[in-house]
C-alpha cells in the first residue's frame, strides 16, 4: 500500500512541473474580459494542486483501516491528469 501511495504522489508531484505552464495559459483566458468558460477553466486547473494535498493527507490517514477508501482518494487528482493529457493528446 505505501509503495502505491508514494508512487502515485510522484506522479503527481512531477506534473506540477507542467501544471505551472497551463495554469498560467488559462489565465490568458481573462484576455477579453472575465467570463464564466474562462472562471471555470481555471478553477479547475487551480483545483489540482489543493486536490493533491488534501488528497494524499486522507489517503496516508486512511491506509490501514480503509484501504479501499485509501486507494479511491489517491486517484482522485489522477482525473486532472488524464483529462489534460487527453486534451494535449487530441
Amino acid at each position: 500500500m505505501k509503495v502505491f501511495l508514494v508512487s502515485c504522489q510522484t506522479v503527481y508531484a512531477l506534473c506540477l512541473l507542467p501544471w505551472f505552464t497551463i495554469w498560467g495559459l488559462t489565465l490568458m483566458g481573462f484576455a477579453n474580459g472575465i467570463n464564466w468558460f474562462s472562471l471555470a477553466i481555471t478553477g479547475f486547473v487551480t483545483l489540482y494542486p489543493i486536490m493533491v494535498i488534501v488528497c494524499s493527507i486522507f489517503a496516508w490517514q486512511f491506509r490501514t483501516k480503509r484501504r479501499r477508501a485509501a486507494i479511491i482518494l489517491n486517484l482522485i487528482p489522477m482525473l486532472w491528469i488524464l483529462l489534460v493529457g487527453y486534451q494535449l493528446l487530441s
